[in-house]
């Protein structure tokens, strides 16, 4: 099943964000023990296209459970410097 998930970074992280970013990509390289598959993810950004504002996930998992327990173990999360983040389930139509 697919799942989107959306996190929004807490106000004033940027600093924050960019000292976990390497951990944050190494993390994501390998997502196996996860039991996810990534599909597509990257920063969401502000208005001028570069300010990182939050994360969009895009994965496969069997189920909800691993979904969020991937989430949970990304070091954005540790660092808290995401606001609670939305999962859903994701029915692809198109693309």
């Amino acid at each position: 099943m697919l799942f989107a998930i959306h996190a929004v970074d807490r106000p004033g992280v940027l600093s924050r964000r960019l000292d976990h970013y390497q951990a944050h990509k190494a993390f994501l390289a390998d997502t196996a023990e996860f039991g996810v598959t990534i599909i597509m993810s990257g920063p969401l950004v502000a208005d001028d296209d570069v300010t990182m504002i939050g994360s969009l996930f895009l994965v496969e998992a069997p189920d909800r459970a691993l979904v969020e327990r991937f989430h949970r173990a990304d070091p954005f999360h540790a660092a808290d410097i995401w606001l609670p983040a939305t999962i859903t389930g994701f029915i692809r139509r198109q693309g």
